[in-house]
């Protein structure tokens, strides 16, 4: 293997210390150990690669750095999320750093200010949610989003989602909602146990207060992550222990979900995934399911 120059050891080494404090990071907040041991490993590799990790990842893409020994799909997206934007937005949200506006703010046709208003006037936190929004008509309804820029949302939403020549997500391609609401579970309950590590937000937290349990776990091939809701939206409707936002891998990266309680219609009451609430319905009707109200809700934040 020939020497690695300063250059190239400089990048490697300043993305091999963020892998690294992910899985500090995770580690400490309880995360399956092959999990941990994965993101090591990348690090690992990447401070004896002798080529500039950022070279591979725009010349060679995200199946370039799949090729690196000891590095899937979810990893090489990490890295080239890196390389690409400068950000790794599972480590601001694993730091307490997280801000659902200014990830919605990175999607070309969106913006500063229109995120802002997102978030606040249609209560949307995640990628997926506004993808929803662009195609039920609450996009359209905010002043200044036309046809052409929810068209051009729609596309940028398809590129960093995954979605190929595909009008509206297809079904196939998402967790179950059955999965998804077992997490949820999972997680409100060991937080009401007090059971979970916490994080400590940066934002919308004044008194500095380690009060946001975080919960990784695994079903089936996926691993999961779930917080509660830490959103100026939340706060105002007092939900930051009752809106649980889950991150988990998926086709095409790391997706995300929120799950609330439904306060009206025929599922008022019942916990349900925003956006898919159909399914929601259709597996409360068809499945023994446990009583919601047997979970105890945490004092608020």
């Amino acid at each position: 293997m020939s020497p690695i120059d300063m250059n190239t050891e400089r990048i490697n080494l300043q993305i091999a210390a963020r892998l690294d404090e992910v899985a500090d990071l995770i580690e400490h907040q309880g995360a399956n150990r092959y999990r941990v041991q994965a993101y090591r490993h990348a690090a690992a590799v990447l401070r004896t690669l002798a080529e500039p990790i950022d070279d591979i990842a725009r010349t060679r893409g995200i199946e370039g750095l799949k090729q690196l020994p000891g590095i899937g799909d979810g990893l090489a997206r990490s890295i080239h999320r890196i390389v690409t934007t400068g950000r790794l937005p599972m480590l601001d949200r694993l730091r307490g750093e997280s801000d659902p506006a200014e990830l919605i703010g990175t999607i070309p046709g969106v913006g500063t200010v229109f995120a802002g208003r997102i978030c606040e006037e249609l209560g949307i936190e995640t990628l997926e949610e506004l993808e929803a929004a662009a195609y039920d008509g609450r996009l359209a309804k905010l002043r200044g989003m036309g046809g052409k820029r929810i068209e051009g949302i729609r596309e940028s939403l398809a590129m960093r989602l995954g979605r190929i020549k595909r009008r509206q997500p297809a079904e196939s391609d998402e967790i179950p909602v059955a999965d998804i609401l077992a997490v949820d579970r999972e997680y409100r309950i060991r937080a009401a146990s007090r059971d979970l590590p916490t994080i400590t937000p940066r934002r919308l937290n004044p008194r500095k207060e380690s009060w946001l349990p975080v919960l990784h776990t695994s079903k089936g091939a996926h691993h999961y992550t779930a917080l509660f809701s830490n959103t100026p939206r939340a706060h105002e409707m007092k939900m930051t222990r009752d809106w649980v936002v889950i991150y988990y891998d998926g086709a095409g990266g790391e997706r995300q979900c929120t799950v609330i309680t439904s306060l009206r219609g025929p599922l008022a009451g019942r916990r349900i995934v925003r956006g898919r609430e159909g399914e929601c319905a259709a597996y409360y009707a068809s499945e023994s399911n446990p009583n919601e109200a047997s979970i105890p809700r945490s004092g608020a934040a």
